[in-house]
This record gives structure tokens, sequence and C-alpha cells, in this order.
């Protein structure tokens, strides 16, 4: 029994080792597998990966602790420089007030307008017969422009010089009636006395008297009667329409058989519109703020046209209103020229320049206005560079500059495209402006 039991643990023995070396797989099994990879794994391989995870994480934390450390030296040098600049004084811009030009030209639109310019209207009522003048004609004072037909003028004209014959035949009449009267007045009163009676006497003075009554008021029919042929004589002289003066047809209305009705009415209609326009006058509204120096006569006047490049025409103030327009608050000015060329014509559009004295003004950039609840001011820097806003007065605004009347004094300087973050009595560090041809300065250092 003990040898059987040797031989049955031999043979579990020998079962076990047979069991951990794996079997030689058939050469059959080998051919189909060949293609397929291996699952068998050295028997060192999970060391090597868990010492190449370690290596990796080991990598990972050294960049990150440089990353963290490059990162927290430029947050700390750019936390110093914040504070090195907030430590300095802001940088501004900075020009001098300068007194504005001995003379300046202020331009201002204006509009042409003829020395004389009339609309003309039929006197007497009747037809056109014929027109002699046409638009752009050039006339002379007195020139026929048309002639009217009056039918109606003509038949009283003639029958105020009928009645002018009548009444002074009347006249002729009364006339011998009155000498024959004085004759025998004359007689009868130079009578002895007892020939003729008072009475009588008396009759033939009233005779005389009536009969010099009648001559006196045949006279005067004469009269009427004259003043009524010099009415329609005068009238039928405007059968001949004539020009004012000397100038140019400007409008005409009229044609040949077109009914003409005295009067200038609104619904009436003018004949012709004519123009002088040699001299020529030009209106400009001047604002209320340069109306002191424009309203006197005399200022030079340049005068220009677009559609006539590259000329000037040089003039003078003749006159102003000198009244201010209560609803643009503009004064009327009114510009004589010559225009012995006629090259400028009634209702043109012109720019006028007026040459005017600058004044006690002081000229500052318009980049150096800061418009406030208060109202305008600019900013100052003082000798210590401390910055101190002025509120000023505005008297003319040129555009890229304006002309100051109060607040600044000629010599200062003052702060340009100043930022909102600066207040009064900040320190600041200047920097001429290219225009003022000075090179940067430190204005001051901030106080402890």
């Amino acid at each position: 029994m003990q040898h059987g039991d040797d031989d049955v643990s031999r043979g579990a023995a020998a079962a076990g080792q047979e069991a951990l070396v794996p079997a030689r797989p058939p050469a059959a099994a080998d051919d189909g597998a060949a293609g397929r990879a291996s699952v068998d794994f050295p028997p060192r391989t999970g060391g090597r990966m868990r010492r190449i995870a370690v290596g990796l994480a080991l990598i990972l934390l050294a960049g990150f602790a440089l990353t963290f450390f490059f990162k927290s030296r430029d947050e700390s040098a750019l936390a110093n420089e914040s504070r090195d600049a907030a430590s300095q004084p802001s940088m501004v811009t900075v020009v001098t007030a300068q007194p504005a030009a001995g003379e300046r030209a202020l331009t201002l639109p204006g509009e042409t307008a003829a020395w004389y310019e009339s609309t003309i209207y039929g006197r007497v009522n009747g037809y056109v017969a014929a027109w002699h003048a046409d638009i752009g004609d050039h006339v002379r004072q007195g020139q026929t422009l048309a002639t009217i037909d009056t039918p109606e003028l003509d038949a009283q004209l003639a029958a105020a010089r009928a009645q002018l014959n009548a009444v002074q035949s009347q006249v002729v009449v009364r006339e011998a009636e009155a000498e024959l009267a004085t004759t025998t007045y004359a007689r009868w009163r130079d009578s002895p006395k007892g020939v003729v009676s008072d009475q009588e006497r008396e009759e033939k003075r009233a005779d005389f008297d009536s009969a010099t009554a009648r001559l006196n008021a045949a006279r005067a029919q004469v009269a009427v009667s004259r003043a009524d042929v010099d009415h329609y004589a005068a009238l039928a002289e405007f059968k001949r329409v004539v020009a004012p003066f000397d100038g140019t047809i400007v409008e005409r209305r009229i044609d040949i058989g077109n009914l003409v009705t005295a009067g200038s009415t609104a619904a009436t209609t003018s004949l012709y519109r004519m123009s002088q326009d040699r001299p020529i006058r030009v209106f400009v509204d001047v604002p209320q703020r340069a109306s002191g120096e424009l309203m006197k006569p005399g200022l030079a006047v340049k005068i220009r046209a677009s559609n006539l490049p590259g000329r000037v025409f040089d003039g003078a103030i003749a006159r102003s209103s000198r009244s201010i327009n209560p609803q643009a608050r503009t004064l009327k000015v009114e510009v004589d020229l010559p225009n012995a060329d006629q090259a400028l014509v009634p209702g043109m559009y012109v720019d006028v320049a007026f040459q005017m004295a600058a004044g006690p003004l002081l000229q500052v950039p318009a980049a150096a206005l800061l418009f406030r609840t208060s109202g305008p001011q600019i900013a100052v820097v003082d000798p210590d560079g401390h910055i101190h806003f002025h509120a000023v007065t505005i008297a003319r605004d040129q555009g890229s500059h304006v002309e100051l009347g109060s607040g600044v004094n000629a010599g200062d300087r003052i702060a340009l495209n100043l930022s909102s973050q600066i207040g009064d009595g900040d320190l600041v560090s200047v920097r001429e402006s290219p225009t003022s041809g000075a090179a940067p300065e430190q204005a001051g250092k901030r106080s402890p």
C-alpha cells in the first residue's frame, strides 16, 4: 500500500509539471495561427511600464513648476511696472497761447442784387400792338419797349378836346355879352341925374355883374376842359412802354394781342422786369458776434464766385442796416462793386471775405477746449506742472482753432486732448506740441 501511494504521488507531480509547460500545438495549428498577434509578454514588462509612467509624471510636474515660476515672475514685474507708472506724472501735450494774427479773414455767404430793379406794369387799358425788346436785351433810358393800342382812351381824348372847343366858344359869347353889359352900364351910370331913374341904373349894373360872372364861369369851364384834355393826353403817352433806366431786360411777359390792364395789383400781369447790374450790390447777413466790426463802412472785402474760378473782386463795405434782425440775429451789410464787365449778375451766390483786425484775442487749437456743464474750459499747466481749469469765452470759432476773449493769458501753456482722469491740481509731465518747436521736459515731481 505504501508503494502504491508513492507511485500515485509521483504520477500527480509529473502531471502537474506537464500542465505548467504548455504543450506544443500540432503543426497544422501553427500554420493556421500565423496571422494572429502573440499575446505572450516577457516576465519584466509590467515593471518597465511602471517606471516609464513615473518618469512622465515627474517631467510633467517639473514643467508645471517651471511654468508657474515664470508666470509668477512676469506678473510681479508687471505689477511693479504699473506701480512705477502710477507713481509718475501723466504725460500731456501742451501749446502756448498766442495773440491772434494781425488780420484775419471772416468768410460769409452773400447774394448779389441789382443796382436798380423794376417791374413794369401797364398804365392804360388796351391791347399789345407790338413789343420791341426781349429778355437779355440791353436798353437805354426812354427806349420804347412796347406799344399798346387804346381805343377807349383815344375816344375819351377826342371827346375831351371837343368839349374844350365847345367851352372856348362859350367864352367868346360870354365875352361879347360882358362887353355889351359894360358899355350899357357905363352909359346909364354916367347919365345926368333925373334923365334916368335910379332903378334903371341899378338894373343895368346888375346886368353888367351877371355878364361878368357868366364870362368867368365860361373861362373856368375852359380850364376844366383843358385839364381833362391834358389828363387823357398824359395817359396817351403811356401807350408807349419805355425803359425807366439803362439796364437789361430780365423778363418779358407780354405778346401781341394780350390784354393790358392798368394797375399793379396781385391780379394784374406785369409787362416787363428789368435791372441794372453795373454797378452791382452784394448783401451779406453778418452774425451778431461780428456785427460790431462790420457796421462801419470802408472795411476791405474780397468776393469770389464758384462759377468764376480764379476771379477775385475787390470791394469795401458801403453801408449797413445798423439794426440786428430779431429772428436771425444778423446784421445786413451791403458791398458795392463796379462790375464793369458785368461778370456778376443779380441773384448769384458768392463768398464774401472780410479783412478784419484780430484785436486783443488769444488763439488756441480747438483740441484745447473742454465742454462741461458749467461751460467751455481750458486746462492751463502752471510753471510747477500742475493742471488748473479756467472758464473761457469763445469770441470766434475758426474751425481748427478758436479765438478766446477771456480766461487765458498770452504765454499760458494749454493742455491738448486732456484725459478725463486728470483733475484740477494734478501734477503732469508736459510735452510741447510739434508746432511749438520745444523739446519734451519734466514739468515737476509729485509731492510726497
